[in-house]
C-alpha cells in the first residue's frame, strides 16, 4: 500500500502564518485528482484554494470549517490510488469485501456494496461521520447511532444533524402540556391609561421574551479590516474633501461609442476606466500623491498601480491594476472584470492585493 501524502497549509504571503479552513471541497473518503483543489483557506487578505499533492483517496480531514492552521500545518492526507472503475470515488470497506477464494460471491458483494454507497441511507447508525457533523454532536451532546444518515455511503452529514435538533425540539413543542388555566382573570386595566399604552400592555402580558447568543470567530480578512482601520485612525492623516465635476462629457462619449466598443472588445466601457485613466494623469502632474515616505526619505514612483474597490464574496477587496498608465481602456475594463468574477468565487489571491500605489473606491 502507498504512503499517504500529507496535505500542508502552504505559504500563502510574506508576513501570513496563521490562516483560517473555510469550505472543504472534497469529502473524506473521496476520491481525487492531482492538482483538483481540495479545501478553500482565507488568509488575512484573500481566499486560496489547496490543490490535491497527488491522486488518490482523501484521508484524515484534521481541521474543520471555521478552524485556524498554521502555515506547514498538516490538515489532512492523501493515500495515492488510481481512480476506480466505473468513475465512483468510493471505496468499498475490507470488511465487506468477500475472500478471493470465492469469485462468484466476491463479484455479488461488490455490486451489493456499489448499490448500497450510491444510494442515500434514512436509518440506521452512519458508517462516517463528517467532521462538521461531529463537532455539531459534541454541542448538543446527541449520539450518532441515533440519527438517520443520509449521505453517500452511509455518511452521518451536518445536515442530517441539524434536521433532526430541529425535529426534536419541533416535537418537544409540540408535546408540552398546555399551561393550566389561571385561577381567576387578570385585573382590567385602568381606563385612564391612553390607548396606545393599553395596547402595550396587552401585548407585553403575551408574549415570551427569548434571548440568545452565539459567539463565531473574526474571519482573518474581518481580522485584517477591523485591525487596518484602527491603524488608519492611529497613523494616518485623515482628510476628507469633495469635489464636483461635470460627467455628462464622459456620458455622451459613453453613449456615442457604447455598441462599437462592445463589439469590439466583448465587454461593456464603464465609468472606472475613465476614472482610473484620470487618476493617472493626475498622479504624473502631482507626484507627491504617488510618493510614499519611508524614514527620512521619500519614495516617488514613476508608475501607476491602481487599486479598484470591487465587493467579493467574503467582502470589500482592492485588487490592484499593475502599470494602468500603459493599458487601454478595453483593458482596464477587461481586468475590472477579470477580478470581479474571482472575487465572487473567492479566488482572489494574496499577490493581487498587494502593491496599489493609489486607490479608487467603488464607483
Amino acid at each position: 500500500m502507498s504512503e499517504a501524502i500529507n496535505v500542508e497549509v502552504p505559504t500563502v504571503g510574506e508576513s501570513i502564518s496563521e490562516v483560517q479552513i473555510g469550505q472543504w471541497l472534497k469529502q473524506e473518503g473521496e476520491w481525487v485528482s492531482e492538482g483538483e483543489d481540495l479545501v478553500e483557506i482565507e488568509t488575512e487578505k484573500a481566499s486560496v484554494q489547496i490543490p490535491s499533492p497527488a491522486s488518490g483517496t482523501l484521508q484524515g480531514i484534521l481541521k474543520a470549517s471555521e478552524d485556524f492552521a498554521t502555515v506547514g500545518e498538516v490538515i489532512a492526507s492523501i493515500t495515492p490510488s488510481e481512480k476506480p472503475a466505473g468513475g465512483t470515488s468510493e471505496q468499498a470497506p475490507a470488511s465487506e469485501q468477500a475472500p478471493a477464494s470465492e469469485p462468484d460471491a466476491a463479484s455479488e458483494s461488490a455490486a451489493a456494496t456499489e448499490d448500497a454507497e450510491n444510494t442515500p441511507v434514512t436509518s440506521g447508525a452512519a458508517k462516517f461521520v463528517m467532521p462538521a457533523a461531529q463537532r455539531l454532536l459534541d454541542e448538543h451532546g446527541l449520539d450518532s447511532t441515533n440519527i438517520p444518515a443520509t449521505g453517500p455511503g452511509g455518511r452521518l452529514l451536518k445536515e442530517d444533524v441539524l434536521n433532526f435538533v430541529a425535529s426534536q425540539a419541533a416535537t418537544a413543542k409540540t408535546s408540552t402540556p398546555s399551561p393550566p388555566a389561571p385561577p381567576k382573570a387578570a385585573p382590567a386595566v385602568p381606563s385612564t391609561l391612553p390607548a396606545a399604552q393599553t395596547r402595550s400592555l396587552a401585548v407585553d402580558s403575551t408574549v415570551q421574551t427569548h434571548r440568545s447568543e452565539e459567539i463565531k470567530p473574526l474571519s482573518m480578512l474581518r481580522r485584517t479590516i477591523a485591525a487596518r482601520l484602527v491603524e488608519a485612525q492611529q497613523t494616518a492623516a485623515l482628510l476628507t474633501t469633495f469635489n464636483e465635476i461635470d460627467m455628462q462629457p464622459v456620458m455622451s462619449i459613453r453613449k456615442k461609442y457604447q455598441d462599437r466598443f462592445v463589439e469590439r472588445h466583448g465587454v461593456k466601457l464603464g465609468f472606472m476606466s475613465f476614472f482610473a485613466k484620470a487618476a493617472v494623469e493626475a498622479l504624473r502632474r502631482y507626484p507627491a500623491v504617488n510618493a510614499e515616505v519611508q524614514g527620512d526619505h521619500v519614495l516617488y514612483r514613476h508608475y501607476q498601480d491602481i487599486g479598484v474597490a470591487i465587493g467579493g464574496g467574503k467582502g470589500l477587496v482592492v485588487p490592484v491594476l499593475r502599470n494602468v498608465e500603459r493599458m487601454t481602456f478595453a483593458e482596464i475594463e477587461l481586468a475590472i472584470g477579470a477580478f470581479a468574477k474571482k472575487a465572487s468565487e473567492n479566488r482572489i489571491q494574496a499577490d493581487d492585493l498587494i502593491g496599489g500605489t493609489f486607490t479608487i473606491s467603488n464607483g
